[in-house]
């Protein structure tokens, strides 16, 4: 089945040039870890890892010489060479074999054999190998048993898991992707070698573990990484502003829900709905100013007054600590969280119009973002409450999309620049162009006036008799 199965590739453009390249060179090569794991899962696969025993390099310059239109690279500080090919991306790498220092996870690197070179893969799924050659092409190489671990959904290292994990501690992140991502089990010895060897995750650049942190957050169930995360004592290393939200607490037999789990909960039915990076990453820091705003008192019970804006605050240390963009993706991802209460206050109240305006003008563009984030923050067990809730936000977008159709809010510009009230008035540069402005936009979005040029310029005539706004 599996022999039959890398057979049809045979007739793949790309395949016949790796196999004509090697043969040529007479270099014995395999295709090796994701892309095998990843066609015996029926999952789609553009990433070729290849590895020869001789020069990768040499089998790399040869196969671009034959794939025209192809970009190539050399990396020579680490032995292996890039072939990019309309949406492919061909890695190629000489057998080796590694040792390790224990205050660096870079292993000092020798040529080795096709066995060295396949124990030392991170994860027995991750060590099947295919034959490219002509005369074995499509024999598989299951010299790990990970064709029986792919089979039973089980994460586990070849070889000793503490040993895997202290030399290369971005592989526990690794097995918690793949679980995530694959919904497979992580093996028991594999796990208490992650939770033993957590401390060492801090070797690893921010960079690297941001990078997988965006693959367990864009899996189609989140909350199975995140979950591991914490499990293992990841998290607590990662971001404690979520270990902070753990558990419950109980005053006068009144207490609050676990909003961590309540958080996972909403990144999971986000997940559903929407596959954007940074609305994800919204999600499951939506709630962090929980922990600093929460308050008892015996009318109220427990509140969490302006945890929308204090998470907002708290989101920039994050970023800066693990080294996420301060640009524009920052900036989204600060506006959701400070504004992801606006929809739900406004569903439990009257919607006016000047609140939704109000609420286009701040969301802007990112208004649907901003009520997908707010839908799947309903995570009531009462469905009742449910139902009411979803309701309720129906009736939001319907007003949403009423208010926008008619007044244009969430592309708001002026529709009179300063230069013209300056010269309405005849006054020079100064605050008062600012206050007149403003005054305009405030109108516009209580319904005073209707966002247009008349409209607004006879505005601003009633306006000149007001002294304050000249003084």
């Amino acid at each position: 089945m599996y022999y039959s199965l890398f057979l049809a590739y045979r007739s793949n453009h790309v395949f016949k040039i790796l196999t004509t390249a090697s043969d040529k060179l007479n270099i014995e090569a395999y295709v090796v870890g994701g892309f095998v794991r990843d066609i015996l899962l029926n999952r789609s696969s553009k990433d070729i890892d290849i590895v020869c025993v001789g020069s990768g390099i040499a089998l790399a310059k040869e196969v671009s010489k034959q794939l025209t239109n192809s970009d190539f690279a050399i990396f020579k500080n680490y032995g292996t060479a890039q072939i990019k090919y309309l949406d492919i991306k061909i890695e190629f790498v000489g057998a080796r074999k590694e040792s390790y220092n224990w205050n660096s996870r870079n292993p000092e690197i020798k040529n080795g054999t096709f066995e060295e070179d396949i124990k030392r893969r991170d994860f027995t799924i991750n060590t099947l190998a295919v034959c490219i050659n002509k005369s074995n092409f499509g024999k598989l190489i299951n010299l790990f048993d990970g064709l029986t671990d792919l089979e039973k959904c089980i994460i586990r290292t070849p070889l000793n898991p503490s040993i895997t994990f202290s030399d290369d501690p971005l592989r526990m992140l690794r097995a918690i992707r793949f679980a995530s991502q694959l919904g497979f089990f992580i093996e028991t010895k594999t796990f208490e070698a992650i939770k033993n060897n957590c401390n060492r995750i801090t070797i690893i650049s921010k960079e690297r573990v941001v990078s997988e942190l965006n693959k367990i957050i864009l899996s189609p169930r989140p909350s199975i990484g995140f979950n591991l995360l914490e499990k293992t004592g990841l998290l607590h290393l990662i971001f404690p502003e979520l270990i902070a939200l753990k558990g419950k607490e109980i005053k006068e037999d009144i207490s609050h829900k676990d909003i961590f789990k309540h958080t996972l909960i909403v990144i999971d039915n986000l997940s559903k709905t929407s596959n954007k990076l940074w609305l994800r990453w919204a999600a499951l820091f939506h709630d962090i100013g929980k922990s600093i705003t929460k308050r008892f008192d015996y009318k109220s019970g427990w509140t969490f007054y302006g945890h929308e804006y204090k998470g907002a605050e708290m989101l920039k240390k994050i970023f800066v600590r693990t080294h996420m963009p301060l640009n524009d993706k920052f900036q989204y991802t600060k506006k959701m969280i400070s504004l992801h209460m606006r929809p739900i206050v406004l569903s439990n109240n009257e919607v006016t119009d000047s609140a939704i305006r109000r609420l286009l003008f701040d969301a802007g563009n990112d208004i649907d973002d901003l009520m997908l984030l707010c839908e799947a923050d309903i995570t009531s067990k009462n469905l009742e409450k449910v139902k009411q809730f979803s309701y309720n936000f129906k009736l939001v977008r319907n007003k949403l999309e009423s208010i926008e159709k008619n007044d244009k809010i969430k592309k708001f510009q002026p529709p009179i620049n300063g230069l013209e009230i300056m010269k309405m008035f005849s006054l020079p540069a100064c605050k008062q162009i600012g206050k007149l402005k403003s005054a305009v936009k405030e109108a516009i979005l209580d319904g005073v006036i209707s966002n247009d040029y008349e409209a607004a310029r006879n505005y601003l005539i009633s306006l000149a008799k007001q002294k304050e706004f000249f003084e």
